[in-house]
């Protein structure tokens, strides 16, 4: 049984196979948003005390007040300092380069002036207080670390308060030590609902914040779904996802493992590759199940691929970039001979990786751009996390004596239309009428 579906655009079916295979079931487990409300309506109610108990009931952390369960900056620096030298050179350098990167595209204010005196223009300030959801216990991604609080920082957010589960009270130290290098302000031992519920609404020790980032697991994105609009969040993420374009260049064992690096991650991963040349695609078959039974995450792959992975079989690369932007995917590869070409006709992607080198998985830990990315089709309307996302625009406006006599005449006038009145008259008030 072949371990991943072959599919073709000369296919009459082609176009209600690729919705099927595209398809991803979103709707929103009944149960665990209940769970989720309930949690985010306790902890808003009785704060420390519900987060206390949450903790002790999720993590089996007992403690006697929420300034226990702060974890001190002296054990971030200890866990940094106990890394080994080739670990922590390599968390040092992905931090260099994603700070590096980020500082790139740090917006500045701008004006300009009119010839009447009247000055426009964007203030741009950031944010205050940002909360970082970083999971634990198992978990330990602290590429995800520095991927949210470096952005923040070069945004030049005040305060990154980081929340992090720990259950039975084991701290992850690579991920500590990512905080450290990251530029963290404070973390507190906390995870689940409950913690979104602190960081959005406060409690008697922890203080609101204005942005929750970071990933988690159905609870927690349940949690900042609900809590969008008393604070900002970064996006609701779904399974990963990766499309490579191929022309067949590519030697077919990078290929099978650069699909194999999406599907890993879970059975509801996202593997699909599109290529002109049949033989090449039967060339990726042979890599995939060679390749499979030596994976330690071979299950997962297993599953992934078979119900949701695909080789597709397409008639150009012109036909691949067209599959490419109704896709819209999180990760794209343009794995040919003249990548650049190619991507010029891509409108809908996280993020592209061109040429034989440029491996996904590079982009996950220390290319320097975020790894952060929309899936699900968003990448037609929405971008990967930035430093953008941690600052925001205000509009600034000061008009001239002599400017408030032309736009008070505008103003009155379509206000008049509006039935606006009063609007009208606060711009007449400001006319010079002799």
């Amino acid at each position: 049984m072949s371990s991943i579906k072959r599919l073709s655009t000369q296919s009459g079916q082609f176009n209600t196979q690729l919705r099927t295979l595209l398809a991803f079931d979103a709707s929103q487990d009944h149960a665990i948003e209940q769970a989720a409300a309930d949690i985010l309506h306790q902890v808003q109610a009785h704060g420390d005390t519900a987060l206390l108990d949450y903790t002790r009931r999720f993590d089996k952390v007992s403690a006697g007040s929420v300034a226990e369960l702060e974890i001190p900056r002296t054990d971030w620096l200890a866990a940094l300092n106990s890394l080994p030298a080739e670990q922590r050179a390599a968390l040092e350098a992905a931090a260099e380069r994603v700070r590096c990167y980020h500082e790139h595209q740090r917006a500045e204010s701008w004006s300009y002036t009119e010839p009447d005196g009247t000055v426009l223009g964007q203030k741009i300030t950031p944010l205050d207080r940002v909360g970082l959801y970083v999971p634990g216990g198992k978990a330990a991604y602290p590429s995800s670390v520095l991927m949210n609080a470096i952005p923040a920082k070069v945004a030049g957010v005040a305060e990154v308060i980081m929340v992090t589960p720990t259950p039975n009270g084991v701290h992850n130290p690579i991920v500590l030590a990512a905080a450290a290098l990251g530029g963290v302000d404070r973390i507190w031992g906390i995870g689940g609902a409950q913690a979104v519920a602190a960081l959005a609404y406060g409690t008697e020790t922890i203080r609101p914040v204005d942005k929750i980032v970071g990933p988690g697991n159905a609870y927690v994105a349940a949690a900042k779904r609900r809590v969008f609009g008393t604070v900002g969040i970064d996006m609701i993420a779904g399974p990963s996802e990766i499309l490579i374009i191929c022309d067949g260049s590519t030697p077919p064992d990078w290929i099978a493992m650069d699909l194999f690096s999406q599907a890993e991650h879970d059975e509801l991963a996202q593997s699909i590759l599109l290529c002109p040349d049949t033989a090449y695609l039967d060339q990726v078959q042979e890599a995939i199940d060679r390749l499979l039974p030596t994976m330690p995450r071979e299950a997962i792959l297993r599953t992934s691929l078979a119900n949701r992975g695909a080789l597709i079989h397409v008639e150009s690369l012109d036909q691949a970039c067209e599959i490419a932007n109704q896709i819209a995917p999180e990760h794209l590869e343009i794995s040919t001979r003249t990548p650049e070409v190619w991507a010029e006709k891509i409108r809908h992607a996280g993020a592209i990786f061109l040429g034989h080198y440029s491996s996904e998985s590079l982009g996950d830990y220390c290319a320097g751009p975020n790894h952060v990315l929309p899936t699900a089709r968003t990448a037609r309307f929405s971008s990967p996390l930035g430093v953008y996302d941690f600052q925001k625009r205000s509009s600034i406006i000061h008009v001239s004596e002599q400017g408030a006599q032309t736009l008070g005449r505008i103003a009155s006038t379509l206000a008049h239309g509006e039935g606006l009145q009063a609007h009208a008259a606060s711009a007449e008030y400001r006319l010079n009428t002799r």
